[in-house]
């Protein structure tokens, strides 16, 4: 940004959008993040299982540690998961996906790589970020696990009470 914003009438010019046209355009426009092969990378993250995930356009194929999609994901659930981001954006069967997944269980799991799937595809292409992000697909789900407790069964369980 070339000009800072100091007072409220200079906002406010900004958000009518009489501001300078230098600051509202480097506001606006994101460029796509491809590395020299034309793929994109993001990395996804849910509970315990993080995921790394290439796109690159293709026929819709999905390989996750070196697995297809359906024998790794077995599931209809799990895929039905993994197809959601495309679903949303609209680009279904456009792109060719390659994961690896590790730590957590197959249901974190797939939500990691549906999360990096969302990430590769909105630096992919910057169009496709505002469906995404209304969906909810950026945003990394920060549940986890809460720990087990000293004298306590589980995190939260107490042992059986007895009077005498």
């Amino acid at each position: 940004m070339a000009e800072e914003v100091n007072s409220l009438e200079e906002l406010g010019q900004v958000a009518e959008g009489t501001a300078p046209a230098e600051v509202v355009e480097a506001a606006i426009t994101r460029e796509p993040v491809r590395d020299e092969l034309g793929r994109a990378y993001a990395t996804g993250k849910r509970k315990d299982a993080v995921a790394r995930v290439w796109i690159k356009p293709g026929s819709g194929k999905v390989v996750v540690n070196g697995k297809e999609q359906n024998e790794y994901f077995a599931r209809p659930v799990l895929q039905m998961i993994l197809r959601q981001p495309f679903t949303v954006a609209g680009v279904e069967d456009q792109f060719d996906v390659q994961a690896t997944v590790k730590g957590g269980g197959l249901s974190g799991q797939a939500g990691a790589v549906k999360h990096g799937i969302s990430k590769a595809l909105q630096l992919y292409d910057p169009s496709l970020r505002g469906a995404l992000k209304a969906a909810g697909f950026l945003t990394r789900d920060s549940r986890v696990v809460e720990r087990k407790k000293y004298g306590k069964a589980k995190a939260r369980k107490s042992f059986q009470f007895s009077k005498r």
